[in-house]
């Protein structure tokens, strides 16, 4: 008999399905309905009292929502999890449902735009206090600690610099310190590192990158930990930043092309660092699997692969940043990555656009950083559009 539960997580996410129903579809179909309904008043009773799972309302529970999360689930080595509307959703409730007044929360400086504008701008004026210490500077991780910090939330690869943080290390700091250690996982995806093997008791997701692939619809997801979902999963009943079943189904479906899509993604990415490595007209090339990184040793132990993103530094600064984007003939231009596409952006004059320069100093955002996220065309035309846009 096949063990179905030490089936290869990349199996899981084609296998793992709704029941069929009485018609015997193969494809889970579409539940686009607001609502559920109830055969008798007793039936409706326990489901409010959550003594049955029966469905009650979209905003709660959804088949295809509960079908993607369970893959997610899966592939992540997660107890439970919670689908959001967006990426950011997710972000906003794995921290304000775990945060109260007088909290504190240490953060990766290297952060997303919006998640660093999140944690000093919005956090605060709840009563939430933060602390940003540099991705690799250990002694500032643990000057960081008060006697009221409840969580730690970083991203690994770092976002746009593509630091690496050693999750084994920040799993024993968690530990050490009982604190929630809340990872985004989007850049690297499950497939490539599972950070709840490390100590993790959440893992986030911005679903609209490499998880959807094709840069059609907007989802998160955040798993983790059960009696901490739960919390999440409260919060957002009440507060409503659930996933549609559209877009639900949509990823689930997309889960089932990730292993293949991610392997193209990263042998691409690699080679394009390797060209970029070598032009004249670069500072320097950043990519987890290139030997030259930082962290190359940290990023071969918890990763199974470098992921989709490619960034360097363009000689000349913030003007040579936007000819290069000008000049580029096939990458695509949009505030988005991880799509079939191949796509460039220049974070100093973009995401990173509203802080000061001293605020995109300390985050890394330097003015001629350029951030490529690998798509599936043929990766020579990637190089070849990479080069002549250099000049």
């Amino acid at each position: 008999m096949l063990d179905k539960a030490k089936l290869h997580p990349a199996t899981q996410a084609v296998r793992i399905q709704t029941p069929s129903t009485w018609q015997m579809e193969h494809s889970t179909p579409l539940y686009l309905t607001s609502s559920f309904k109830f055969d008798e008043a007793e039936a409706m009773r326990a489901a409010f009292a959550e003594e049955s799972d029966d469905n009650i309302y979209s905003r709660f529970s959804n088949p295809n929502v509960d079908e993607f999360v369970q893959k997610m689930c899966a592939l992540e080595g997660a107890e439970a999890g919670f689908a959001t509307a967006s990426g950011m959703a997710a972000v906003f409730s794995s921290m304000f449902a775990l945060l109260k007044q007088g909290d504190h929360l240490i953060c990766c400086s290297s952060v997303f735009g919006s998640t660093y504008t999140i944690v000093t701008k919005y956090l605060p004026k709840y009563g939430i206090d933060c602390t940003l210490v540099p991705a690799n500077d250990d002694a500032a991780w643990e000057a960081a600690v008060k006697p009221n910090t409840k969580m730690v939330y970083l991203e690994t690869p770092t976002n746009p610099q593509l630091e690496i943080i050693d999750l084994e290390w920040a799993g024993q700091f968690a530990k050490k310190h009982n604190l929630i250690l809340n990872v985004d996982n989007c850049f690297a995806t499950p497939l490539l590192q599972r950070p709840i093997e490390f100590g993790a008791h959440l893992s986030v997701h911005s679903a609209t990158k490499w998880i959807d692939g094709q840069g059609r619809v907007l989802g998160g997801v955040i798993v983790g930990n059960a009696e901490l979902v739960r919390e999440i999963y409260l919060f957002c009943r009440n507060t409503g930043p659930s996933l549609s079943a559209f877009n639900a189904w949509i990823l689930s479906k997309s889960l089932e092309t990730l292993d293949v899509r991610m392997q193209r993604h990263c042998e691409s990415a690699l080679k394009v660092a390797q060209a970029l490595e070598e032009h004249p007209g670069v500072e320097w090339v950043k990519y987890p699997f290139l030997p030259t990184h930082p962290q190359y040793n940290i990023a071969k132990k918890q990763m199974t692969a470098g992921g989709g993103i490619v960034c360097f530094e363009i000689k000349g600064g913030l003007e040579a940043g936007r000819k290069f984007l000008d000049s580029l003939q096939l990458l695509s231009m949009t505030a988005n990555l991880g799509d079939s596409r191949s796509i460039a952006s220049h974070p100093a004059s973009t995401t990173h656009s509203k802080l000061s320069d001293a605020e995109r100093a300390s985050v890394g955002i330097t003015p001629g950083l350029i951030r490529v996220s690998v798509g599936l065309e043929h990766v020579d035309d990637v190089i070849r559009d990479i080069v002549q846009a250099l000049g």
